[in-house]
């Protein structure tokens, strides 16, 4: 074996490094204590921010044989979820220094950790070029979110949402696997290039790809594989919440376009069809069950599963730009939704593990700041202009209806009608904090410093993303 091959995973090897530095660091510093969850935090941040730094500056690779490909658009996505994972790090400070029932400070270490853990996958995940790889990186990153999922061992729905995911995730595992096993039956080989090659309409093709494709949609959360998610996202410390919704969900979401593009491509006329009816079941049902809700995060949870249904949309147009679209997406999704988490949070952490949308009744009165930053996530969220969140949607509707078949028409005038639903929802929390009148409302608190730079960044990115024209051009030209 020619070990030199490994210096072609940079951005790999950054977080390997990370990890490494980080469990020294927590192997180092005292058990408890505010000065080590601060000194682990930093390092943490530090060396995320370094992994960002260096996937934003690698080229396109292949090592191993055809093992590991990456590509400039790969490369771009890992920039985005490292970002995504640095704000990560930063709220999840409040929920670090004490939980609502509990010091969690003693899990920093671990915390942390399984973080990393966790992007070290995925990013194995997309840039694999055969399946065996890519199902390695996909377990690296769904094991230790289960650990992640259940590390709030004072909430009894932590224990809970952590069983059913890691339930879940086996068994979309081994959906997976057997329809990688018709793949390789039908094929004799698991690399990706040598796949396209032998691939045709025959039922054991189809018959694999089927199942490949729903193993993936637990991931993703795409309806009917989302029954996971709301109680999950509920269970789940809220840090963690926000991981799962918008990191995960965007290494997924490139990996299935990657290969349904790339691997699956002489079976389009298949999956497009089925990837049609994905879309409008889970953009529709999502909505209409969003309406239902008076639990926040269990709101986010379906708030998310209409925005993966959004983000698959781009996949429709089978094209370049439909994975520029994709990634912009992302993007903004990134920022507005983690901006919505470490509200979330912050609040959860001052008003005793409160997370039901009637404690925010009356928010605007005594923390009026926070408020009008939720405002312009939930804004943003909903595709409102002039938020960053409109032109992602707009990016995707226009993938999509270059596609230009009557079909994807009607699949994106079925998700301009949604989006106008999601905006119903969205505007009752906007209702519940500057309308709703309580006579126990919220009391005004002080945000932390770590609290402050999570929103900073975030609010920044919504009311930039948008208008800011290099961003979607540098992403474009890396789909290129």
């Amino acid at each position: 074996m020619n070990y030199s091959e490994f210096l072609k995973m940079i951005p790999e090897i950054a977080l390997v490094v990370a990890l490494l530095i980080v469990f020294f660091a927590d192997f180092c510093c005292p058990r408890r204590g505010k000065d080590r969850l601060l000194t682990i935090g930093i390092i943490a941040a530090v060396m995320l921010v370094a992994a960002t730094v260096v996937s934003a500056l690698c080229g396109p690779v292949s090592a191993f044989g055809g093992l590991y490909v990456t590509s400039t658009a790969v490369n771009v996505m890992k920039t985005i979820l490292a970002f995504g994972s640095v704000i990560v790090v930063i709220m999840a400070q409040p929920w670090l220094n004490g939980g609502s029932q509990g010091d969690n400070s003693k899990y920093v270490g671990e915390f942390y950790m399984l973080l990393i853990s966790t992007l070290l996958g995925m990013f194995i995940m997309m840039s694999s070029g055969n399946f065996l790889l890519f199902f390695l990186g996909l377990e690296t990153a769904s094991v230790p979110l289960a650990c992640m999922v259940a590390l709030d061992k004072w909430k009894q729905n932590s224990a809970e949402g952590a069983a059913k995911y890691i339930l879940v995730a086996t068994f979309s595992s081994g959906v997976m696997l057997y329809g990688i096993s018709f793949i390789y039956g039908f094929t004799g080989t698991l690399y990706f290039d040598d796949v396209a090659a032998k691939l045709s309409a025959s039922p054991m093709a189809i018959m694999g790809m089927v199942f490949f494709f729903s193993g993936l949609g637990f991931k993703i959360s795409l309806v009917p594989f989302h029954f996971w998610t709301a109680d999950t996202y509920q269970g789940a410390p809220t840090p963690v919440t926000g991981y799962l919704s918008v990191i995960s969900k965007g290494a997924a979401a490139l990996t299935l376009c990657i290969i349904l593009m790339k691997v699956f491509q002489p079976l389009v006329c298949y999956w497009e069809y089925m990837l049609y009816i994905v879309i409008v079941l889970s953009i529709t049902v999502a909505n209409l069950f969003a309406i239902r809700q008076s639990e926040l995060k269990r709101f986010m949870a379906f708030s998310s599963i209409s925005q993966a249904g959004y983000i698959m949309l781009a996949v429709v147009g089978n094209s370049q730009m439909g994975i520029a679209a994709l990634t912009y997406y992302v993007l903004v999704y990134v920022v507005a939704n983690m901006a919505v988490f470490t509200i979330i949070n912050v609040v959860e952490h001052n008003n005793g593990g409160r997370t039901d949308i009637a404690a925010y009744n009356g928010f605007y009165q005594t923390n009026p700041k926070l408020a009008f930053l939720m405002t312009l996530a939930l804004f943003s969220l909903g595709g409102i202009p002039p938020f960053a969140g409109m032109f992602s949607k707009f990016f995707v509707f226009m993938a999509a209806a270059e596609q230009g078949s009557a079909a994807a028409y009607f699949v994106v005038f079925i998700a301009l009608i949604n989006t106008v639903v999601s905006l119903y929802y969205y505007l009752l929390i906007v209702k519940a904090m500057y309308i709703t009148k309580t006579d126990t409302p919220l009391p005004t608190f002080q945000s932390d410093l770590s609290t402050k730079c999570a929103l900073a960044v975030c609010t920044i990115g919504v009311a930039l993303f948008g208008v800011c024209s290099c961003i979607y051009e540098w992403i474009a030209a890396a789909g290129l």
